[in-house]
């Protein structure tokens, strides 16, 4: 991240706001974040498009990536692995809920610190998962530093977006955001609501992903179901 700030500190007209002293830290809007990114028209998928297209399946692709503009990012996608989990365990006869009770899967409102560092697991995720089957050259950097300068997203919010679309795919950067079990099923959910996950590419890096957080088989299938409702 200081090397990000640090770029957005020499080129001030990307930030879209100032930094003083120390005040500029302030809690990340994941909504917010993924919102800009699922609307953004420059983000839509293109045959040959690379990391043009790295966020394209946040553009209302699929059932759970539908219910964001509802429920929000956290909420949304924590029901998807919620109503997964609870069927994978009780013989499909679990009733779906919208959004997961607060817990395991949905850190407490007064809680920002964990919904913070959940919400940017899963931003990262879906991010990660966006990029299997594409790359990042120095000019398509320079794009998605001019996309973020039209998106209507904090200073800090537009480093913390750029510095995850920017750098190389880092699987194990991923896995490590799944600090519980629970938090591992809502990694592979924002992953797989994230793309379309209709090419060899990106079936294989779901697989791997599911494998390095060893998620059970029973739990991957009913996330894929979730995800299809």
């Amino acid at each position: 991240m200081e090397r990000i700030l640090a770029h957005f500190a020499r080129n001030p007209h990307l930030w879209g706001s100032a930094i003083i002293g120390d005040s500029f830290y302030a809690m990340l809007d994941i909504d917010k974040i993924v919102t800009a990114l699922k609307t953004d028209p420059n983000m839509q998928r293109t045959a040959g498009a690379g990391a043009a297209g790295l966020a394209a399946g946040m553009l209302l692709g699929g059932g759970g990536i539908k219910k964001i503009a509802k429920y929000g990012a956290l909420a949304a996608i924590g029901g998807l692995a919620y109503n997964a989990w609870q069927k994978s365990r009780q013989d499909n006869t679990a009733a779906d809920v919208e959004t997961p009770p607060e817990g395991p899967f949905m850190p407490a409102r007064t809680d920002e610190t964990g919904q913070e560092a959940l919400g940017k697991a899963l931003v990262r995720a879906m991010i990660s998962a966006a990029k299997a089957d594409g790359r990042i050259d120095a000019d398509e950097k320079e794009r998605i530093f001019q996309r973020l300068e039209d998106m209507n997203l904090s200073a800090q919010e537009k480093a913390f977006v750029f510095d995850e679309l920017s750098t190389p795919l880092d699987i194990e950067a991923v896995v490590r955001g799944a600090d519980t079990p629970e938090h591992a099923a809502e990694i592979y959910a924002a992953s797989l609501v994230a793309i379309d996950a209709d090419t060899a590419t990106e079936r294989a890096y779901l697989d791997t992903l599911a494998n390095r957080l060893s998620l059970p088989d029973a739990l991957v299938t009913e996330i894929h179901k979730a995800a299809a409702r």
